[in-house]
């Protein structure tokens, strides 16, 4: 892409469409210096068509960005607590998808580091809405993440762009970052073929228990499995 004049890598999915994360793009000026920097979309313009693999760029720390944005790749405590906005980018979150796109919110809870865990999700597309609560049974905090992120990217319908919402900075720098999982290293090879397959999934990061309705209600779900202990599925509630 080209910023101010300037090529750079940019952060992009399978089908080429920019990763964004609340209006932000994470940006390269080098492949392999170690730093990675988030610069507003609108100030990208296209250079080429070229789409590189991830390993073209190597791990990198994310660094104050050109156009004075700052965030931190350092896991999730660490994103989570800088900052007033909800998302990354500073835009509000969506309540509903846009038209033609599917929308979901997705959460894991865990009892324990490790412990007994389980996963939530709200997904949207259409006039539909349906909602997940599962029991995943021993895990980590990043399974239930992870797993929760694969859930959606399985049931969202296909042809339709997909904007997933998490909180968790670890799912999205393991999935579209080009972090390199030390654990969870099948799941997350299987996440990353399901989002292949897809074709049309961005991950964007929202800040957890900031009252944002539907990452709120993810969390409630997730929380619902781990205190019974039992898996509800995807069900459609019930209308008011």
């Amino acid at each position: 892409m080209k910023l101010r004049g300037g090529l750079v890598f940019a952060r992009c999915d399978a089908s080429g469409a920019l990763v964004d994360e609340g209006g932000r793009i994470e940006i390269r000026y080098k492949a392999n210096d170690g730093r990675a920097y988030a610069a507003a979309a609108r100030n990208l313009e296209p250079a080429d068509d070229t789409i590189l693999p991830d390993d073209a760029c190597g791990p990198a720390e994310r660094v104050a960005a050109k156009d004075g944005a700052s965030a931190s790749a350092g896991g999730k405590g660490a994103s989570k607590s800088g900052g007033k906005s909800a998302t990354k980018g500073g835009a509000a979150p969506p309540n509903a998808p846009d038209a033609g796109e599917a929308l979901a919110y997705c959460d894991g809870a865990c009892k324990g580091n490790p412990g007994p865990c389980g996963i939530g999700a709200v997904l949207l597309f259409d006039d539909e809405r349906r909602e997940l609560s599962e029991y995943l049974g021993q895990g980590t905090n990043n399974i239930a993440e992870l797993t929760a992120i694969h859930r959606v990217v399985e049931a969202a319908p296909a042809g339709k762009p997909l904007r997933v919402f998490t909180d968790s900075s670890y799912g999205i720098g393991v999935l579209s970052k080009g972090w390199k999982a030390k654990a969870n290293v099948e799941l997350v090879a299987t996440i990353r073929s399901a989002i292949a397959k897809h074709g049309r999934v961005a991950l964007h990061y929202v800040k957890g228990h900031a009252g944002i309705p539907l990452n709120e209600r993810a969390d409630q779900l997730a929380v619902a499995a781990v205190e019974a202990r039992a898996s509800a599925g995807w069900v459609k509630p019930r209308k008011a």
